[in-house]
């Protein structure tokens, strides 16, 4: 801003000139004396010449102080000591200004050099690079796990693995993406999550990448092992009472050493038998049905993938869930936020797995003299479709939350136990997954979440 100062020695040298001028047209026109028409003329000469110069000095010197906050130049001093008032007050106006960009610059740098720091000490790898695929920074998480000294482009990536480049350069913000890699290291798995910073015209990519691999494989681990614990209980509960009869039936026709003749039977001991037979064999039955479950879990059929509007999904699936028992007390109501909201999909095995989790509701809800389950669709945190089943019956106890998708756990007597597994599996065969949030005595949330 323009000093007050400057403006007043303005404001004179311009008073000045008019005054002169005044005076030399008086001159002229009423003493014609030629002696002080000359020196008036001379006088407004220089007057003019003086302001000239004076403006041109403060233009030059605030042109330089924009050239220099264009060129982002720091440095540059003007004068404190100017003979004239007016430059003087500017020239230290502009050097408090450059001293608050100084500071304002060295506050950035300190700051930049704080999330530097940072990003450098983060165990899961940040890229951000441009449209164009050059890279703007890697910390060191991402170069060591990427095995990259220098990392300058995205297409260096193909001397990794042939399948990163593509998948990073198609990535969109807010896409989430697994990828396995070969590397010198072996096989690993890395989770790839994008989110974009800045305008169109100059947008960035900021990527996260982290190797996943070995808690994966945890994972895997525990679940194998939950599966083994049910499958053991629920063969040995039905291969004890098989033994057992087994046995008992082995002792009526076995003495010792030596096999009981016909003559030595009696009504009772024929009755036994046959009831003995008839309980190995329906629990034979419950045992065959069972290993047919197990098939029916781990045979999922192929999704046949097809973009679907998820109002048409609600129409099928309320269609469906009205011929559901027990539905005297309970309310059933879906929900879309946007009618367009569409999934790409399997609509048979997205409705299979919405009528699993309704039935699932309507059953827990069945005692409840106010039964409310609300089906309702929208897009989630990350920009994906997400549909949720919520229901205000008991809620599932912290016990069982962490078990209720283990193949064949149930807490109904009649359950299989291999719905809510079953849904799991296809939600992951559509790349999306199920989850669940419980509020025991108030409400239970499942989310079924889709990827792009």
């Amino acid at each position: 801003m323009i000093s007050r100062k400057l403006y007043i020695i303005i404001i004179v040298y311009v008073l000045m000139i008019v005054a002169l001028s005044v005076l030399l047209g008086f001159l002229i026109l009423k003493t014609g004396a030629l002696r002080y028409t000359l020196l008036c003329g001379v006088a407004i000469i220089i007057l003019s010449i003086n302001l000239i110069t004076y403006l041109n000095r403060t233009n030059r010197n605030i042109r330089l102080f924009f050239e220099a906050v264009r060129n982002d130049d720091s440095n540059i001093n003007f004068p404190a000591n100017d003979k004239s008032a007016g430059l003087k007050e500017l020239n230290e106006s502009m050097n408090r200004v450059n001293k608050q960009i100084q500071r304002f610059k060295f506050l950035n740098m300190q700051q930049e050099q704080y999330f530097q720091k940072i990003l450098g000490h983060l165990a899961t790898g940040i890229l951000t690079y441009d449209k164009k695929g050059f890279i703007h920074h890697a910390n060191s998480a991402a170069k060591s796990l990427l095995k990259l000294e220098t990392f300058t482009h995205l297409q260096q990536l193909d001397r990794i693995d042939a399948r990163l480049f593509p998948v990073i350069k198609n990535l969109k913000p807010f896409e989430r993406r697994l990828v396995g890699l070969n590397t010198n290291d072996g096989e690993i798995q890395v989770s790839l999550k994008s989110t974009s910073f800045g305008s169109d015209d100059d947008e960035l990519m900021i990527l996260s990448i982290q190797d996943i691999k070995y808690e994966l494989d945890e994972k895997e681990v525990e679940s194998w092992m939950k599966l083994i614990r049910v499958l053991m209980h629920e063969i040995m509960n039905s291969i004890t009472p098989i033994t057992s009869l087994s046995e008992s039936i082995y002792s009526i026709y076995k003495k010792g050493e030596k096999t009981v003749s016909p003559n030595e039977l009696d009504e009772h001991n024929i009755a036994t038998t046959v009831q003995g037979l008839k309980v190995i064999s329906e629990q034979g039955k419950g045992l065959m049905n069972f290993v047919e479950s197990y098939r029916k879990l781990t045979r999922i059929p192929k999704p046949e993938l097809k973009t679907i509007k998820i109002t048409d999904i609600f129409s099928r699936v309320k269609i469906l869930s009205e011929s559901f028992d027990n539905l005297n007390n309970t309310k059933i109501i879906f929900d879309v936020a946007n009618n367009d909201l569409e999934i790409v999909a399997d609509e048979n095995l997205i409705s299979l797995v919405l009528i699993n989790l309704i039935k699932n509701a309507v059953e827990a809800n069945q005692h409840s003299e106010s039964g409310l389950i609300k089906i309702s669709a929208k897009l989630g945190y990350d920009h994906q479709a997400e549909i949720s089943v919520t229901d205000n019956g008991p809620g599932i106890s912290k016990e069982n939350i962490d078990k209720i998708f283990i193949p064949f756990f149930t807490t109904r007597p009649d359950g299989s136990g291999i719905g809510l597994s079953l849904s799991r599996q296809i939600m992951g065969a559509h790349g999306g997954n199920l989850r669940v949030r419980s509020v025991p005595g108030k409400e239970t949330v499942f989310y079924m979440t889709f990827r792009g």
